[in-house]
């Protein structure tokens, strides 16, 4: 197992996040039933979607992201569960990628897609999902509502959505984050730290404006007529 360096023992930041994971199991309940669905997870991180999507369904899953480090954690998750025969973690992005159209049966993504260009992501995202398939974003209620009249032009329709309760990143992650890098200062000084430093960055942005971090999950389709004249 792991090492975990003295800030990560402190903060435990990942069982907060871990709370989250409810959600994505709320979200998931929304999709009809997936036999044995191929799943792609974009920005997978170090795989707490991922590990619970494997849990969900029976399915092929693939997550990817960039950052090797994530990517190396999620693997040992892999290797711990036993879930290697069901889930790979690749070091990609969605344009490294060159799996041939509709590989996919579900495309999922939690905080990612804000961080690129829509009109170059969407697009590249619906051509991976198969006739009728399913896509799921985790975002901003805000940065939905900007891309929601682009995905009918690229043959997404919406299914469902599922709205997490208002400020929730706020009160149940980034407050008590705070709180607990407070108590680590206070027993520690200050100590200089990228990873604290990191948390805190974050941290400011979101206590600043606890509402423009409202989100939720939203659950599209990919239209047949879509495949056929794409």
């Amino acid at each position: 197992m792991r090492t975990q360096s003295p800030v990560e023992q402190a903060l435990q930041a990942s069982e907060l996040r871990a709370a989250f994971l409810r959600y994505t199991r709320e979200a998931y309940a929304l999709l009809p039933a997936l036999e044995r669905p191929r799943i792609l997870d974009l920005g997978c991180g170090s795989g707490s979607a991922t590990i619970e999507l494997a849990r969900l369904s029976e399915g092929q899953i693939v997550g990817i992201d960039t950052d090797a480090s994530a990517l190396a954690e999620l693997q040992r998750r892999i290797d711990e569960e036993d879930l290697g025969d069901r889930v790979r973690a690749l070091n990609a992005s969605l344009f490294d990628v060159a799996w041939a159209d509709q590989s996919f049966d579900l495309l999922w993504e939690e905080g990612v897609l804000h961080l690129l260009d829509p009109a170059q992501s969407l697009p590249a995202c619906q051509r991976l999902l198969e006739p009728a398939g399913f896509f799921v974003m985790h975002e901003t209620v805000a940065w939905f509502e900007g891309v929601r009249d682009h995905l009918g032009t690229i043959g997404l329709g919406i299914f469902n959505q599922l709205l997490l309760p208002g400020r929730c990143w706020w009160t149940d992650y980034y407050a008590p984050l705070e709180a607990r890098i407070r108590a680590f200062r206070k027993e520690h000084g200050d100590v200089e730290s990228a990873e604290l430093a990191q948390h805190e960055r974050e941290i400011a942005m979101v206590k600043a404006d606890p509402d423009r971090f409202d989100c939720g999950f939203f659950v599209l389709h990919r239209s047949r007529d879509s495949a056929r004249s794409s």
